[in-house]
């Protein structure tokens, strides 16, 4: 279990890593995706499969969608279209496959040689979950929504103006 722990941990550092100095924007997003399934294997070997999940849907799912959603609005033009089909070829994916295969393995290894990891306390039902963040952390769950709806209305203002500026995409 230690083996995977680590290997999912230098996976996760190394993939985020990669997304602060990617300069494609699709890259970047790729390998965020592999940086958070990192994070949710760590969680499922440390005994919070609950936790696992949520990573997986939450962030690796419908925030992902989110910013998927975000660099359609920015809508950058012809230029941008060329460059999509680039992204269509193998070397492009195959950072964050390799990275994504590794994680499989460990997943698929912890499933049928190492069986379920034992919690390390006690165990947390979604019920008590949704009590913590609707109870005495809703100001923090409120301020995150706005935070990321503020990045996502500058990010359309950003985009939207360079748009219209002659000269902009």
């Amino acid at each position: 279990m230690n083996t995977v722990f680590y290997m999912s941990a230098i996976i996760a550092v190394a993939s985020t890593a990669m997304v602060i100095m990617e300069r494609k924007a699709v890259h970047a997003l790729l390998y965020l995706i592999v940086s958070l399934l990192a994070v949710a294997v760590i969680f499922f070997v440390l005994g919070a499969p609950f936790m696992a999940a949520l990573e997986v849907l939450i962030y690796a799912g419908a925030i992902m969608v989110l910013f998927v959603f975000v660099m359609m609005l920015l809508n950058l033009g012809g230029a941008a279209a060329g460059q999509e089909r680039q992204w269509l070829h193998a070397r492009a994916w195959s950072g964050p496959g390799i990275l994504a295969a590794v994680l499989l393995a460990e997943v698929v290894y912890v499933l049928t040689c190492a069986g379920w990891p034992k919690p390390t306390g006690g165990v947390v039902e979604p019920r008590q979950v949704g009590a913590a963040l609707f109870g005495p952390y809703v100001l923090g769950v409120e301020l995150a929504s706005l935070v990321l709806l503020a990045a996502l209305l500058g990010a359309y203002h950003l985009g939207r103006r360079a748009a219209h500026e002659p000269g902009g995409p």
